[in-house]
C-alpha cells in the first residue's frame, strides 16, 4: 500500500505541477503559445479558458477531500490532452508528444488513485 501511496502522489505530483505550469504559461499569453495558437487557427481567448480549467484542475487533483472533484479532474485533463495530441497531429504542428506524456502520467496517478480507494473501502 505504501509504494502504491509513493506511485500516486509522485504521479499526481507531476501531473499538477504540469498543468500549474502550463495554466500560468497559458493565462500569461506566452508569445510561444499565442504563436502556436495562431498556427493552429484557435481563438486566442481560449487561452484564458483553458488556461484557468488547468489551475482549478490542478488544485482538483491535489486535494484529498473531494474525490468526486478528483475524478471531474481527470477527465477534464483526459479529454484536454486527446483534444491537443490530435490537434498538434491534425495541423502539422510538433509537440503531440508533450500531451501523450502526461496523459500517460495522468493514467498512472489515476490508477493508484483507484487502487488506493478501493483498498481503503471508499
Amino acid at each position: 500500500m505504501k509504494k502504491d501511496k509513493v506511485i500516486f502522489w509522485t504521479a499526481t505530483g507531476l501531473a499538477s505541477i504540469g498543468m500549474l505550469m502550463s495554466g500560468v504559461l497559458y493565462l500569461s499569453h506566452n508569445p510561444g503559445l499565442t504563436d502556436i495558437f495562431k498556427t493552429i487557427g484557435y481563438p486566442q481567448y481560449f487561452m484564458n479558458i483553458l488556461g484557468t480549467a488547468k489551475l482549478l484542475g490542478a488544485i482538483a487533483l491535489i486535494q484529498p477531500k473531494y474525490l468526486k472533484l478528483r475524478e471531474w479532474a481527470y477527465a477534464g485533463f483526459t479529454f484536454t490532452m486527446i483534444g491537443a495530441i490530435w490537434t498538434h497531429i491534425a495541423s502539422n504542428v510538433p509537440g503531440a508528444v508533450n500531451p501523450a506524456v502526461f496523459l500517460l502520467i495522468l493514467a498512472v496517478s489515476y490508477f493508484f488513485n483507484n487502487k488506493i480507494q478501493r483498498a481503503i473501502g471508499k
